[in-house]
C-alpha cells in the first residue's frame, strides 16, 4: 500500500492543482507566478519512486506542465487517469505521445512561435560565425597564437551565398528573412510546397543538399526526420558546406557528421542540439570549424515571460471552462 505524502498547504484559493513534470528549473524559474494560482505538485522532489507517487497524489490531477524534455509515454499516461491538459515549455513534442493523448482526450499545449525569432537569432549568429570565423579567431588571439603565426585564415562572404533550409515552419521562415536580408539565397525543403513564400522549394532534400552552401536545420524531430540528414546527406552537402542545427540533435546522424568534420568532408557546423544531450561528442570540442551551445536557443528574458504568460493563460481557461488559446492537439 502506498504510504501517503504530505501535501503542502496552500495559503490562498487557487484555480487547481497541476503536476509538473520534468526538471524542476523551469517553475524554480516561475514559482511565485504560478504557486500563487495553482497547486503543484513535484515528483521529482519526491522520494517515492514516480508510479507510488502518482498512485498516492496525482489520481485526481487534471493538468500537467511538461518540461525539460520529460519523456511523457503511454505508462505515465495511465498512471494519470484524470489528466485532461498537458502543456509543454516547448515547441516541439517529441517526448509527448500524441498518439494516447488523442485516445485519451487530452489536449496538449506547446509554446507555439513563442521562441521562433530568437532561435532564429542564434541560427543566423552561428552561420555568420562560421563564416567569418568568430569563435575560431577569438581562440587564436586569446590563446596567444597572433603574434607567433600571423594573419589569421579568410573568412568567407556571407551575401550571395545559397541557404537551405529544411522545415520552413515558424522558425525557418523567420531564418530566411534574416538570411534573406544578407543577400543569401534561400531554398528550403518541407513535407509540402509552402503557397505564401517564393523561396524554391525542394521536397528531395538530397537536390537541396546539392545546391546549397549552407544547411540549416529548422524541422521538427519524428519518425520521418531522425537521421534524415544522413552520410549521404551531408557527402552532398560537400567539402564547402556548412550545416547549423537548432531543431533537434537526432535529426542529424551523428556520428556521420562527427566523421565528416574528421575527415574534413564538409566545411564545418553550428550546433546548439546533440543527440544524446548533454552528451556532446569530445572529437568536436579541438575543432575550429565548430561552434557549439548548450541547447540554449530558445533562452531569453523576453521568450521566458512570454512563455509564463501564454502557459499560464492556457491553463487559466481550462480550470474556468473556457476555451483553451491554443490547442495543438485536442479531443475532437
Amino acid at each position: 500500500m502506498a504510504t501517503p505524502i504530505q501535501k503542502p498547504s496552500s495559503p490562498r484559493q487557487q484555480l487547481g492543482q497541476i503536476v509538473h513534470l520534468g526538471l524542476s528549473s523551469f517553475l524554480n524559474t516561475h514559482h511565485k507566478e504560478f504557486s500563487s494560482k495553482f497547486q503543484i505538485l513535484r515528483p521529482s522532489e519526491s522520494k517515492f519512486p514516480l508510479d507510488q507517487f502518482f498512485t498516492a497524489e496525482a489520481q485526481n490531477t487534471q493538468a500537467a506542465i511538461c518540461s525539460g524534455g520529460f519523456k511523457l509515454s503511454a505508462d505515465i499516461l495511465r498512471h494519470l487517469p484524470s489528466l485532461r491538459l498537458i502543456v509543454a515549455t516547448t515547441s516541439g513534442l517529441n517526448n509527448i505521445d500524441l498518439s494516447e493523448c488523442r485516445k485519451r482526450g487530452i489536449s496538449v499545449i506547446n509554446a507555439g512561435n513563442i521562441y521562433s525569432a530568437d532561435v532564429a537569432d542564434l541560427a543566423v549568429g552561428m552561420v555568420i560565425d562560421l563564416m567569418r570565423k568568430i569563435s575560431a579567431g577569438n581562440r587564436f588571439v586569446k590563446t596567444g597564437l597572433w603574434p607567433k603565426q600571423g594573419d589569421y585564415l579568410l573568412g568567407s562572404k556571407l551575401g550571395g551565398k545559397q541557404v537551405g533550409i529544411v522545415g520552413l515552419g515558424s522558425i525557418g521562415v523567420e531564418v530566411a528573412k534574416r538570411l534573406e536580408a544578407f543577400g543569401c539565397k534561400i531554398s528550403y525543403y518541407s513535407r509540402k510546397k509552402k503557397p505564401c513564400v517564393s523561396y524554391t522549394f525542394y521536397s528531395n532534400i538530397h537536390k537541396l543538399a546539392s545546391v546549397s552552401d549552407i544547411l540549416v536545420i529548422c524541422c521538427a524531430l519524428t519518425e520521418q526526420t531522425r537521421h534524415l540528414i544522413n552520410r549521404e546527406v551531408l557527402l552532398t552537402l560537400g567539402k564547402e558546406g556548412l550545416i547549423v542545427n537548432i531543431a533537434r540533435g537526432a535529426i542529424i546522424d551523428e556520428k556521420e557528421l562527427v566523421r565528416c568534420l574528421l575527415q574534413r568532408e564538409i566545411a564545418g557546423a553550428g550546433l546548439d542540439v546533440f543527440e544524446h544531450e548533454p552528451r556532446v561528442p569530445q572529437e568536436l570540442f579541438g575543432l575550429d570549424n565548430v561552434v557549439l551551445s548548450p541547447h540554449f536557443a530558445v533562452y531569453t528574458e523576453g521568450a521566458s515571460r512570454h512563455l509564463e504568460e501564454h502557459l499560464i493563460g492556457n491553463l487559466e481557461a481550462f480550470f474556468s471552462n473556457r476555451p483553451l488559446l491554443s490547442p495543438v492537439l485536442d479531443d475532437e
